[in-house]
């Protein structure tokens, strides 16, 4: 696993420093702690355009008329939920904050989706899932949270068919100015004040922006897809590279 660290230096990257607990289980509890306010701050502090975000990714997916989807690192589930505009017979959420699972599992039933979504606690790293089970699998914001990026890459491949879509959500860096300028200015200072207010949580919104940092993007992750077992691995902007959507076939 040390090779998986070297080449993801987010994997570095942990709510607590000062903490014994291995990154999966901090990133576990920090999530479990703000449950009840991610919903309110994700859609907030992205002024609402993680929406549209969301719709891109399930276009990509919805190429190969997936009749089973896996959402990884799922969270409350707003993926999920979105991705079942394509009417799929079935979805599975996976995360390992049982907190979040709640919220999206409350968000499922108000919108009558509990018969075609489950969310279940499950580790990216090892899922209980046989080979070729899924046709597209999908993960919003979840990547840069994994402590082994590659071994949790590597079991995206492997549960999903041959043929199959592989469409992730990524936070990344502008490039260009002013855009540049202004979104590490936000990163840096802004975000990490709102979401602690509001939140109460003293790390969350600190370590959000350090992992994005940290996490690497663009055509060293289209490497890191294909070296996990992907083909066609592409990295595609959005809103001035705010976000990237990562797409792959197996």
């Amino acid at each position: 696993m040390q090779s998986d660290n070297n080449n993801n230096p987010a994997a570095k990257v942990v709510p607590d420093a000062g903490s014994n607990l291995s990154k999966k289980a901090q990133v576990a509890d920090m999530f479990n702690n703000i449950a009840g306010k991610y919903d309110f701050l994700n859609h907030f502090l992205s002024l609402g355009i993680d929406k549209g975000w969301r719709k891109k990714a399930i276009a990509e997916v919805s190429k190969v008329n997936p009749k089973t989807i896996l959402d990884v690192a799922t969270g409350t589930g707003d993926l999920a939920i979105a991705a079942s505009q394509l009417q799929p017979e079935k979805i599975i959420g996976v995360d390992i904050a049982d907190q979040m699972l709640e919220v999206g599992r409350r968000k499922i039933v108000d919108n009558n989706l509990a018969k075609m979504i489950t969310l279940q606690n499950g580790d990216s790293e090892s899922m209980p899932f046989a080979d070729n089970s899924f046709d597209a699998v999908t993960c919003a914001y979840g990547v840069r949270n994994f402590e082994h990026l590659e071994a949790g890459l590597k079991e995206m491949n492997r549960v999903m068919r041959a043929g199959g879509k592989l469409a992730i959500l990524e936070f990344s860096h502008p490039k260009q100015f002013p855009v540049k300028q202004l979104y590490k200015f936000y990163f840096k200072y802004i975000l990490p004040t709102l979401g602690k207010m509001v939140s109460k949580h003293s790390r969350a919104y600190t370590y959000l922006p350090e992992s994005v940092m940290a996490f690497p993007e663009g055509s060293v992750f289209c490497e890191t897809l294909q070296r996990c077992g992907f083909k066609e691995a592409k990295a595609r902007p959005l809103t001035f590279g705010i976000t990237t959507l990562y797409t792959a076939t197996k």
